[in-house]
């Protein structure tokens, strides 16, 4: 498969200028002459190890599958979503190296929506229409993902979305492999309440101006004032996308923490979150003195930040690096490696998180979905997919059986100074919920015996 470093975004299948046309028809000096085009934009030994992949399947009478990568290469939100691109086109070199999915290889097709909601959803439409990819992998806020939910059930495609989420959506174009507000700022809360997790009193709910920070708080302050916080000790406030001042927020949850009994639930997305920690630890404070529990901060952001004043702050999530076990020490070594091979930057320093393992599983669900429908039909790979258990690199997990969403475990992690989490908490398997029990108690998500969301009786 191409090198990540020499993807030029939309290269790979850009017909009008130089992808390969692989058909039968094509004379063996047009083939050559192509790849030497090609060769210049992906890196020769990456192309040579894909044409080689490509032309069996051609040999052997199959094309090989598309499939769509929809991930912000610039912009904002390429802090968190790069790495997402990655780790999906190293799931798609070992399904190639082994085979690939019923005989054929996986051709991956790389756009780049640059953190602009907008274009994430021509870029949908593009991979959909355009280059007639079989499923896409992709997105990271729910802005993004919002913006391009038309364009996959207008079309009938298919989407899997690998980042935790706000709920209230039952699409059934869309498979969630991250989690729900119940798998993990539901919990998250409740730990810090708990005695376990410091008995806190109060909390300051701190976010990204859009749709998952304002509907998650949403969620939470029912769910606080239902367990009997009053609306004094919840604070709200929200920055826009690539804010950098922290300085009078900080100011302000110094006040709001002044008595040591408050916790910052922090939904910041993106860079963001370099500018907020840092101004944290300038105005002197620590996690001793007002934790913060973010669900939008793992390992992969850490990477480009100062740790030192960062230590015992904690975040939640379904996976972690530092899970001690032997499957996910491959993962992480594979991931290491795959990076340190293609010439990435931070090469084998990379890291592994959340959001890079369920997009690196939600890649293989497909494949066993694909294997188990016997071709890629879009209906048939949702019926497929539906219960399906695996063991991803974190452990056991599942895909449920009637709201295209995952069980998963819910980890509570505390900042390490080296960049890492030490894991301070960990459940059994949490069925997802994608409308909470404290906003909309009435509806669920069922797409086999209703038609996605319905009301309880």
């Amino acid at each position: 498969m191409n090198s990540p470093k020499d993807l030029i975004p939309e290269t790979m299948n850009n017909k009008a200028e130089n992808s390969l046309d692989l058909t039968p028809e094509k004379s063996r000096r047009q083939f050559f002459t192509d790849a030497g085009k090609t060769a210049a934009g992906f890196g020769i030994a990456a192309l040579l190890g894909n044409l080689g992949n490509y032309a069996l399947s051609y040999a052997a009478g199959k094309e090989p599958i598309k499939i769509g990568i929809l991930h912000s290469l610039s912009g904002t939100m390429a802090i968190s979503e790069v790495s997402l691109r990655d780790v999906v086109l190293m799931a798609v070199e070992e399904i190639n190296a082994a085979g690939g999915v019923l005989g054929r290889m996986i051709e991956p097709v790389v756009v780049d929506p640059a953190s602009n909601w907008d274009l994430f959803a021509e870029k949908a439409k593009q991979l959909l229409l355009v280059d007639k990819v079989s499923v896409v992998f992709g997105c990271w806020t729910s802005v993004s993902r919002k913006s391009v939910l038309p364009v996959f059930e207008s079309n009938n495609g298919l989407l899997f979305y690998p980042v935790q989420y706000e709920g209230e959506e039952c699409s059934r174009n869309v498979f969630y492999t991250g989690a729900a507000v119940n798998q993990q700022a539901v919990p998250a809360v409740e730990y810090l309440m708990s005695e376990e997790g410091g008995g806190y009193k109060k909390f300051y709910l701190l976010g990204t101006d859009y749709v998952y920070p304002r509907t998650t708080n949403k969620i939470l302050r029912a769910m606080l004032l239902a367990k009997g916080v009053p609306a004094s000790g919840i604070g709200e406030e929200y920055t826009p996308f690539h804010h950098q001042d922290y300085q009078t927020i900080v100011s302000k949850i110094r006040q709001f923490s002044r008595r040591g009994d408050a916790a910052v639930i922090s939904t910041i997305n993106g860079d963001s979150n370099v500018p907020f920690y840092k101004e944290f630890a300038n105005q002197g404070l620590r996690s001793e003195d007002v934790p913060i529990m973010a669900f939008s901060v793992a390992e992969d952001e850490l990477r480009s930040m100062d740790t030192t004043a960062l230590v015992g702050h904690l975040t939640a999530w379904n996976y972690f690096q530092s899970i001690d076990s032997a499957g996910n020490k491959k993962f992480v070594s594979d991931f290491k490696s795959y990076c340190k091979k293609n010439g990435l930057p931070g090469g084998a320093q990379r890291v592994t998180d959340d959001p890079i393992e369920a997009a690196y599983f939600g890649v293989h669900v497909w494949k066993q979905a694909v294997e188990k429908a016997g071709g890629t039909d879009v209906d048939a790979v949702r019926k497929a997919v539906y219960g399906l258990e695996f063991d991803a690199p974190g452990g056991k997990k599942k895909m449920d059986a009637v709201n295209h969403h995952t069980h998963k475990p819910v980890l509570i992690g505390e900042i390490r100074k080296n960049g890492q989490f030490a894991i301070i908490s960990h459940t059994d398997l949490v069925r997802p919920e994608p409308w909470s029990e404290y906003t909309n108690p009435e509806k669920g998500c069922d797409w086999v015996k209703h038609k996605g969301t319905y009301k309880k009786t």
